[in-house]
């Protein structure tokens, strides 16, 4: 593919004034106030929902602090999309309220900080110590004390789990109720990085805002990014029609003056390269740089660790370790200062959000000179773009800056090789905006097909908690509002009904036999499991019931008193609760990650443990597996090929009746080759769940076209030959994730249920 030039021209941004803030504020934004700044201040007066989507790096973090001052004895929740900001943005958040002398008590709660908060005050499980410090700070954080409000910082799968009711039992309905009544402030930072389920949640909590009268009582909610994604956008102006009162602000009014933000840079579009032809040309690049701009400061910014590393021994190898500093997720927070010091920082998407690039001695020109990067999407592309020549605040702004974006080659195909002659930042935001490949397409998919099941959950519990209340009624009405803004077109009946047949099967999932026999009607959606499986196990028996021809009670008296009826009961509530899994996960990935151990420094930038996908160590690294103990040897000479097997009784059953259909196989095994080479682990076995959910489809003629465009949008089939006892073997492609179930559901395969229901994907 022919690389593509573009020139594009500085960046500028609108600069504001202090009118109107206090003198407290004013020290807050230490007399320096961007035009975005002051507009989202005002506009906290008069509006709910605040979108601020000035470029990265021009303080909209701190924009949003100035909004608390609405409601400045109010609890705030700040959500920041990874565990490093959460530590970076409490010390901003603590800096800002001393300086603008607000009351508020700053506190950090990832996963990891809450299991450490002390059980003897606040309780043993996550959710309870959780709710117990949101409900009275003070018990673990005496500074708290005299009504003091709480700015907590946390992160989205927090958020996640609290909003959707997804904690222990015992805490969810608690945890919940506070999430839902207690902040009067909420900030939602970086928003463009969430997937479609967390957007999902912050979708949900924007709702419930409106539909339970929280904004009617002064709640203000900020949205921060540069870089909005349309659908939500979308979906944004159905709130706004709801009556929900929005505001968007991104820096580039012409009210006030104008001044530099960031550098002309000259830009080079490429296309993605085999591994080891990037980790060579990358290794190139870099030198190139050193050897003839030596003073420069640049960055390489890639997704794949992996190459990141092997690019550093490279560069290592020709002699430059010490003019390179590495940061991934693995570096610890104590060096990844020291690492941004040196003039070439090697960086994976850990640096996307947050991190500033900034020195000890700060000079009087950008910090980044140059920059080579790779880009999945096209808001990956402007937040990583705008990380080089930086120039707010600097002296020097006219000096030029240099970028490489990698891209995939799909972009070539989707029609970027059309355009040889774009012309700055417009022209090239309208252009990648119409390539497909560079989209991220399953937002709308998953918002409008059978994982709207997932908004089912939080609305039947808080249908429960409202059941004989005045509030009872807001239930329907919150679904009907999600479903203008979601755009589903199935009733809440319908998904009502779905969720309680899947809540039983949790339940009676892991409900013992013997217990089953008696209490079975008494367990939560116990009678909607039966009734689905009855349905599907005996047709014939429920058309009769159907009909009037035979009663409910006694079909259900004859199945049930039957201990092989209960067994098979309890393995369709294992089956559905299984399949379904994918759809309920807040992470999509296919296995656990696994703690391993890096002596070598493959991976790590000293000798410890770090936590890995599997999938990604089976693919690049060789080990040892002893138990639980896993130890990389060395990096794998050529990259494997993972595949699954699967053992059935009769292969034509088989193919009639479980291809394109969402399910969980049982015998399913993950095998590891290079060719025929098949190269066994202890580590496969430890890999083989006793059923394996997703969805196995036949390739032909007529699909193959849509499995080639799933794999160039980046999603995953994996091969699967399919074997019977009496050795017939044929071979299928498995989507095991969320992402390529709905994926191929949206490309046009009829999938089904486990139950045989139709699954509805538009």
């Amino acid at each position: 593919m022919k690389p593509l030039n573009v020139t594009l021209e500085p960046a500028q941004i609108a600069v504001g004034t202090d009118a109107g803030f206090s003198e407290a504020l004013k020290q807050a934004f230490e007399g320096k106030v961007l035009q975005h700044q002051q507009d989202l201040y005002e506009a906290a007066k008069t509006h709910d929902l605040l979108l601020d989507l000035a470029p990265t790096g021009t303080g909209k973090t701190k924009a949003s602090f100035s909004v608390i001052c609405e409601n400045p004895q109010g609890n705030v929740v700040y959500i920041a999309p990874t565990n490093a900001l959460i530590d970076q943005q409490t010390a901003a958040a603590e800096a800002f309220v001393a300086a603008a002398g607000l009351p508020h008590v700053v506190k950090a709660a990832s996963a990891q900080q809450i299991r450490r908060w002390r059980d003897d005050r606040v309780g043993k499980r996550s959710g309870e110590k959780l709710y117990n410090v949101l409900r009275e700070p003070s018990i673990l954080f005496p500074e708290c004390g005299g009504g003091r409000p709480l700015l907590l910082v946390t992160n989205p799968d927090i958020f996640y789990y609290a909003a959707f009711f997804q904690y222990n039992p015992l805490d969810r309905g608690n945890l919940a109720s506070v999430f839902y009544g207690s902040f009067a402030t909420v900030i939602f930072d970086e928003f463009h990085l969430y997937d479609a389920k967390q957007l999902v949640s912050l979708l949900f909590y924007l709702v419930v805002s409106q539909v339970f009268g929280y904004f009617q009582n002064n709640r203000k909610v900020v949205l921060l990014t540069a870089t909005p994604e349309p659908a939500c956008d979308e979906a944004l102006k159905v709130l706004q029609q709801s009556g929900v009162r929005v505001y968007r602000v991104d820096g580039q009014e012409k009210g006030g003056s104008l001044i530099p933000s960031q550098t002309a840079v000259a830009l080079q579009l490429r296309a993605y390269l085999e591994k080891d032809e990037m980790i060579q040309t990358v290794v190139q690049q870099v030198c190139d740089r050193r050897q003839h701009f030596p003073q420069q400061q640049g960055a390489v910014i890639l997704d794949s660790k992996d190459t990141l590393n092997r690019i550093h021994d490279g560069l290592k190898a020709r002699g430059y370790q010490e003019d390179c500093g590495k940061i991934t997720g693995n570096t610890p927070k104590d060096k990844r200062h020291d690492e941004a010091q040196k003039l070439v920082i090697l960086a994976t998407s850990t640096v996307d959000v947050g991190f500033n690039f900034e020195r000890e001695i700060e000079g009087d020109r950008q910090n980044l000179d140059w920059l080579i990067f790779s880009a999945r999407d096209r808001f990956s592309f402007w937040q990583r773009l705008g990380r080089v020549g930086r120039v707010l605040g600097k002296p020097k702004t006219e000096i030029p800056s240099e970028a490489i974006a990698y891209l995939p080659e799909a972009a070539w195909q989707d029609g970027l090789n059309e355009s040889n002659s774009i012309t700055g930042r417009k022209q090239l935001a309208k252009t990648l905006e119409q390539l497909d490949c560079l989209q991220r397409p399953f937002l709308n998919i998953y918002w409008r097909s059978e994982a709207f099941l997932e908004l089912a959950r939080p609305l039947l519990e808080l249908e429960t908690s409202l059941d004989k209340t005045s509030g009872a009624n807001l239930i329907l009405v919150l679904y009907e509002t999600l479903q203008r803004v979601l755009g589903g077109n199935r009733d809440w009946q319908y998904y009502r009904q779905r969720m309680k047949i899947l809540q039983g099967a949790e339940n009676i999932a892991k409900t013992d036999i013997g217990k089953l026999a008696k209490d079975w009607k008494y367990i939560k959606g116990g009678r909607n499991l039966v009734n689905n499986f009855l349905k599907t196990y005996y047709s014939e028996d429920w058309e009769n019931v159907q009909q009037g021809n035979q009663s409910l009670d006694a079909l259900e008296s004859m199945i049930l008193r039957s201990v092989e009826h209960l067994k098979k009961l309890k393995n369709h509530a294992i089956l559905l609760k299984t399949s379904y899994a994918p759809l309920f996960r807040f992470r999509d990935s296919l296995f656990p990650n696994v703690t391993i151990e890096d002596p070598q420094g493959f991976l790590l930038d000293s000798c410890g443990e770090t936590q890995l996908d599997p999938l990604h160590l089976l693919r690049f690294y060789e080990f040892a597996s002893e138990g639980d103990r896993i130890v990389l040897t060395k990096r794998a000479c050529q990259t494997y090929q993972l595949s699954f097997r699967l053992q059935v009784d009769n292969l034509e059953e088989f193919s009639n009746t479980q291809l394109a259909k969402l399910s969980a196989f049982p015998n399913c095994e993950i095998t590891r080759r290079i060719g025929d080479d098949v190269r066994p682990t202890a580590l496969l076995s430890q890999l083989t769940p006793p059923l394996m959910p997703g969805v196995i489809v036949k390739e032909n003629r007529r699909n193959r076209w849509a499995i080639c465009k799933l794999q160039k949008q980046g999603l995953t089939s994996y091969p699967i030959t399919v074997q019977d006892a009496w050795g017939d073997t044929a071979t299928y492609c498995f989507f095991p994730s969320l992402d390529g179930i709905l994926a191929i559901a949206s490309a046009g395969f009829a999938l089904k249920c486990p139950d045989n229901e139709e699954f509805w994907c538009i």
